[in-house]
């Protein structure tokens, strides 16, 4: 298996570099009839690409025009495989050509090259942040076939830089810095932001995921439970190193009185279990949160080696993000998209097809 496909009965399939012509991809499973097209997509590429990020953004600029190839006829599905591209723009390969034989900390250089015995240093290739413009397009895609189900999903931060957000107002967060479900952190974080830039470092922080009105039922009892699903998604994304669901890690440390969800004729009294039982779905908002790890990218002298091992200094120049947070957050939102519409059909649920 080469990696480059995601799904089993909604498969999204990448291609492209961070430095190339262009990334795209294509969508294969995804019924005809649903409504689709350009603007449905750039509205999603537009809230990752560069410049969206305030202080914490790269000073790269794409404009990240989706063109979509195939799949789609006078607004619609056809339920032929949905080809989409988007050029590159400003790609500056010659920023790289000084690190092209030294290995970057905290990059995937080193493995790279374990692995293939060379790697694209412009940038990272396929191991760049960049590649997750085709999971937002076809993450996109996902979200109409879920609209047409009724299910929403919002990805939001509740925590930058180690300050976290006090208030969860997940919708309102989408028209805020930071997508902040809270109105006073975004001016917490950019002094966080300001002064973290300023020592030529790089922040982490806490993205939570949830989708609402998602059917009881999704999912398998074993090795494709929902949660499990769901942290493999999440997982992919690059910068994203532990995902919890519902109160994770709080769990472990909480008694199973205080941790089970009584349930009454009314409905479930709490969701510690984050909208999934025994892998399968409850019919509650599906939460999850991902913790993503500082950008490794810094304009601070690190310790590495040399493709031929020898001692080396470096200091990662180029254009880069202080945070993925936020352009993060709406490629959380579309892995947790196309995990779902990858469910929706494995159970065939879909009411569109009755």
């Amino acid at each position: 298996m080469s990696g480059n496909v995601f799904g089993t009965m909604f498969r999204l399939t990448t291609y492209g570099e961070s430095h190339g012509p262009g990334l795209g991809g294509v969508i294969d499973g995804c019924p005809a009839g649903i409504p689709l097209d350009e603007a449905m997509l750039q509205r999603e590429l537009d809230r990752r690409k560069p410049g969206q990020g305030g202080l914490a953004s790269t000073a790269r600029k794409e404009a990240d025009r989706v063109r979509i190839l195939s799949g789609v006829f006078e607004g619609v599905t056809t339920g032929t495989p949905i080809g989409f591209h988007v050029e590159n723009t400003d790609h500056r390969s010659n920023d790289y050509s000084a690190i092209r034989d030294i290995f970057r900390p905290g990059h995937a250089d080193f493995a790279f090259n374990a692995k293939f015995g060379l790697r694209d240093y412009r940038g990272g290739g396929r191991s760049s942040g960049r590649e997750t413009v085709s999971r937002v397009a076809g993450g996109a895609i996902a979200q109409e076939l879920l609209r047409a189900e009724g299910i929403s999903i919002f990805a939001y931060t509740v925590e930058l830089g180690g300050i976290a957000a006090r208030l969860i107002d997940w919708e309102g967060a989408q028209d805020r810095p930071y997508f902040s479900p809270d109105p006073d952190a975004p001016a917490a974080w950019e002094e966080r932001i300001k002064r973290v830039k300023g020592q030529g470092d790089t922040l982490g922080g806490v993205v939570e995921v949830r989708a609402i009105c998602v059917p009881a039922g999704l999912g398998e009892p074993v090795f494709d439970k929902l949660d499990a699903r769901l942290a493999y998604a999440l997982m992919s994304v690059g910068a994203v190193k532990a995902v919890e669901i519902g109160s994770g890690c709080g769990a472990a440390r909480s008694l199973g009185s205080e941790n089970n969800d009584p349930i009454s004729p009314e409905g479930f009294a709490s969701n510690n279990a984050g909208g999934i039982l025994g892998g399968i779905s409850s019919g509650q908002d599906i939460v999850a949160r991902a913790y993503i790890k500082p950008i490794p990218s810094i304009a601070r002298e690190q310790r590495t080696v040399t493709r031929t091992g020898e001692a080396a200094t470096i200091t990662v120049g180029g254009r880069h993000d202080i945070a993925a947070i936020p352009r993060i957050n709406p490629v959380l939102k579309a892995m947790t998209a196309l995990t779902l519409a990858d469910l929706l059909l494995m159970d065939r649920r879909l009411g569109l097809r009755e």
